[in-house]
């Protein structure tokens, strides 16, 4: 006898248990919607298990071995540092699991039902779940497909036990001797950096001509600066060719400014970009919008052309960021209940771990004078603040950039010590359409590397305390 497959009937039906779909689940059941959030895979998605959070204990593991090591300057050295690996991996571990339990705990506490299974798009209101035994039918008002992205895979490059992905990269069972990353974007920039700290020589081969798109060269060219300084190389304008595995290592084959050449290592990290996850969920069922990459089309609400399903996170254009997927699924979660969120990324922070950390929110001076306004420049450096000398990171500034006739804040740049911090003030400023007056009215408390946007905003008044 078959027991026949009876539709589950629910109002909001996320896919996606990432940043994106876990935040859109909870903030769709906070607004009185009976929710079920489908994961294949583990709850928090890519940047929870496998992303931004693993790598940032993996930064900051290197972090402490630098520090362990002392500074001469300061009168501390020691010369017997001892990192036992598989204990900082199980650490990093740890971290992800109390993260993880984190968040199956906010679901079951806002009442979202959490569905293991591949999701299978059948119409524009039914979706198949699918374990390895067996299916359900679910029928939904509404849907949010929140279904990530997974790293470019070249075709020279096939991932392998020395190819590695981020994933990869992240569960070393071994510091590596020799590490070449191709792509220095802000994963292979950050992950680079962060085996750089652990003893590894890191060679990274970068196409483009300069690191970490996206930031001025001012910001990259310290970033380059110090990881110089940690023994690393940086070649740009470099093509990856080839890859040759050998039982203990990789022979990568690149060619650059015409000449062609070879780089052993013990492993070769790949980070050339990520590819939306929209290829396996029957979306030419539906009928769902997508450009040549598999990237879905969307309106200021999230919504896709078919009116009650939505799309947020990496499978949208924008910035594959996990605080972007948030931000969105709030915004479609709102929307299906009728409120007039919709999308705004003027104050979308953009920030990379490396050294020193970059952070950027709203315009850059470029893009500001691009668009027609008239810039002034306030930028104060870190070598001037009181906290960043004593803490002995004293490279990098703060650059606020502003509307030269009534002082609006259309952006910062910060290149400092927890510039990742410090950015969200700036992010505050440019969304609520503040001054550069305000901010030099705002008490800072001292010494504080806060007070470096203080001093920036009184260089942009025409009126610094603290340089000349």
């Amino acid at each position: 006898m078959v027991v026949g497959d009876f539709p589950i009937e629910v109002d909001t039906l996320v896919i996606g248990a990432g940043p994106g779909g876990y935040v859109a689940a909870i903030r769709a059941a906070q607004l009185g919607q009976k929710v079920t959030i489908v994961e294949k895979g583990s709850l928090g998605g890519v940047c929870l298990n496998v992303g931004c959070i693993p790598s940032k204990a993996l930064i900051e593991a290197g972090h402490t071995v630098q520090h362990a090591r002392g500074n001469e300057e300061l009168g501390i050295t020691s010369s017997d540092v001892k990192v036992d690996f598989s204990k900082v991996q199980e650490w990093k571990g740890n971290v992800v699991k109390k993260l993880t339990s984190g968040v199956e705990g906010l679901l079951k506490g806002n009442k979202v039902d959490i569905v293991k299974g591949e999701a299978y798009f059948v119409d524009s209101h039914t979706v198949k779940v699918m374990d390895e035994k067996s299916s359900q039918t679910y029928k939904f008002n509404n849907c949010i497909i929140a279904t990530g992205s997974r790293p470019i895979e070249i075709p020279a490059f096939k991932f392998s036990d020395r190819v590695l992905d981020s994933t990869g990269a992240l569960n070393l069972k071994e510091i590596p001797k020799k590490l070449v990353v191709i792509g220095a974007g802000y994963v292979g920039s950050e992950l680079g950096t962060a085996y750089a700290n652990f003893g590894t020589e890191v060679t990274f081969l970068e196409g483009a001509k300069d690191v970490l798109g996206g930031f001025e060269k001012q910001m990259t060219q310290l970033f380059k600066k110090r990881v110089k300084k940690k023994g690393a190389t940086i070649i740009t304008e470099a093509m990856a060719k080839s890859v040759e595995e050998t039982e203990n290592g990789v022979k990568v084959t690149y060619e650059a400014k015409g000449k062609e050449e070879t780089i052993e290592a013990d492993y070769v990290l790949v980070t050339v970009g990520r590819r939306p996850n929209t290829d396996e969920l029957g979306l030419e069922q539906v009928g769902i919008e997508m450009d040549e990459r598999g990237i879905i089309q969307v309106d200021k609400q999230c919504r896709t052309n078919i009116p009650n399903i939505y799309a947020i996170g990496d499978i949208v254009p924008g910035a594959p960021l996990a605080h972007k997927a948030s931000y969105e699924g709030k915004v479609a979660a709102e929307a299906i209940s009728g409120k007039k969120s919709e999308v705004d990324y003027i104050g979308m922070p953009a920030v990379a771990f490396v050294e020193p950390e970059l952070a950027m929110v709203g315009l850059t001076e470029q893009q500001a004078k691009e668009q027609g306004y008239n810039v002034k420049v306030g930028k104060f450096p870190f070598a001037a603040n009181g906290r960043a000398l004593s803490l002995n990171e004293t490279d990098g500034f703060l650059k606020l950039v502003t509307r030269k006739e009534d002082g609006l804040i259309l952006g910062g740049q910060i290149a400092g010590p927890n510039a990742s911090d410090m950015i969200s003030e700036i992010g505050l400023a440019v969304e609520a359409g503040m001054t550069v007056e305000d901010l030099a009215l705002t008490i800072h408390a001292h010494p504080t590397l806060g007070e470096i946007t203080m001093e920036a905003a009184e260089v942009a008044l025409g009126s610094p305390i603290h340089i000349l």
